[in-house]
């Protein structure tokens, strides 16, 4: 028996794919639950629509976050803070300084959720931060650390 998936299924699939199953699994336990529907031809093709409409969102949403990550590739982002005589901060720069300056200099909101740093910066100099755009984009922005005059 063909089912659709309505929900997450662990072991069988995700919702929203088509899976062949035991007549009595099917019946007795995924349809009774909620967790499919019988695949009939309309509920196949209507299933294909969607699945293909959320490829579409997908690579669109891939392409605008790579044009996004070329953009942060490019950009430095520069803070200037107390330190003392071995260039230690009297303060620290957090993922929320850095992605409050990068939305004043390249005009895109940056969740600071997003910016990778294990710990805030708390040393003068240049530093690479990881930005997790998506799964599989992740660009560099340097961030520059200067002793404030």
């Amino acid at each position: 028996m063909k089912v659709l998936l309505t929900k997450d299924v662990e072991g069988l699939g995700k919702a929203g794919e088509i899976k062949d199953v035991a007549d009595g699994y099917g019946r007795n336990f995924l349809i009774r639950r909620g967790l499919a529907i019988l695949a009939t031809g309309g509920v196949v093709k209507d299933a294909q629509r969607r699945i293909e409409a959320e490829a579409r969102r997908q690579a669109q949403k891939t392409r605008a976050a790579s044009h996004l990550a070329e953009r942060l590739e490019q950009t430095t982002v520069t803070f200037r803070r107390k330190a003392g005589e071995k260039g230690r901060l009297y303060g620290s720069v957090t993922t929320a300084d850095i992605a409050e300056e990068i939305q004043r200099l390249i005009g895109e909101s940056i969740d600071k959720r997003k910016i990778v740093l294990e710990e805030p910066i708390r040393e003068l100099g240049t530093h690479k931060v990881t930005v997790k755009l998506m799964a599989d984009v992740t660009p560099q922005v340097t961030v520059v650390v200067e002793r404030e005059e």
